[in-house]
């Protein structure tokens, strides 16, 4: 990475920790007023790069970094808590477990799951409103995707 662009990544992040953005074109401005010329998809691929996404909180949807989310479950109940709000399916398909998120938020469910896998999971692979999390067998899959189907709130 440039020097340029490591300054750039630390400003956007100062920013994300500061302010309350929602859009990226606020981010945009926010970077030009901070002396980066930017346009929306450097922001994307920087966005992409910190790891950060969009999450609600108090009734807003903003930015934020991975250190900054809240909603991580340190427990099962806090992870209960998530699906509820955030996971609209899960379905086994083999090996794996597809959950199914509203746009932008399969990212922030597969780091919480990350945080604290239960034991049947091997891994995540998050899209924008997908999940994939791989288990150790097909078996594992279809009990787990039937238990988080208990914590659906739908």
């Amino acid at each position: 990475m440039t020097d340029s662009r490591n300054r750039r990544l630390a400003t956007l992040s100062d920013l994300l920790r500061r302010l309350s953005l929602t859009r990226q074109d606020e981010l945009v401005a926010a970077l030009r007023d901070a002396g980066h010329e930017v346009t929306q998809a450097t922001v994307s691929r920087d966005l992409e790069q910190l790891g950060a996404v969009k999450i609600r909180r108090g009734g807003e949807t903003r930015y934020t970094l991975p250190d900054q989310w809240s909603v991580v479950p340190a427990n099962e109940m806090r992870l209960r808590s998530l699906f509820a709000e955030w996971v609209r399916s899960a379905e086994p398909a083999g090996g794996l477990v597809v959950l199914k998120t509203p746009p932008g938020s399969a990212h922030m469910v597969g780091v919480a799951i990350d945080a604290s896998p239960p034991a049947a999971v091997v891994g995540t692979i998050s899209g924008d409103d997908t999940l994939f999390i791989a288990c150790r067998s097909a078996t594992d899959a279809a009990a787990l995707a039937q238990e988080w189907q208990g914590w659906l709130g739908t």
